[in-house]
């Protein structure tokens, strides 16, 4: 595939730093991703940011933005393959949290990157990294 066709979901930390931090280098190459076309929500990023914000109009602006990106639906295919990697990190000693294990297992799915600033998405075998440059 292409690299400039490749779709991406952007984690929770990578919007937190594009709205928190607009000038970091992280939110530029989300802004860049963005202007292409190749962003992808998915619910879990969404609720995510959304229980961190801390009013109405805030809520309303973010939704709004955030509504006009594609949307990956998660199936429950992917919750049952989400739990599957889970149990099978833990048996390897590692635990990753159940929100970044569904992120993950929709980019696997759908063979989407993930753009993180997240080090626990090093340990799922097969996931496709979003590099900064």
């Amino acid at each position: 595939m292409n690299s400039m066709n490749t779709k991406i979901i952007a984690d929770t930390g990578v919007w937190i730093e594009f709205f928190g931090s607009p000038e970091s280098s992280i939110a530029a190459r989300l802004k860049q991703l963005l202007m292409e076309r190749r962003v992808v929500m998915v619910g879990m990023v969404l609720a995510e940011l959304l229980r961190g914000i801390k009013n109405p109009k805030e809520a309303k602006t973010v939704k709004e933005a955030l509504g006009r990106l594609p949307y990956l639906e998660v199936t429950k295919e992917m919750w049952e393959k989400a739990g599957d990697l889970s149990a099978s990190l833990r048996k390897r000693g590692k635990t990753i949290p159940l929100s970044d294990l569904v992120i993950a297992t929709a980019a696997l799915s759908a063979d989407h990157e993930v753009f993180t600033v997240d080090p626990h998405f090093n340990d799922i075998e097969g996931i496709r990294l979003h590099a900064l440059s």
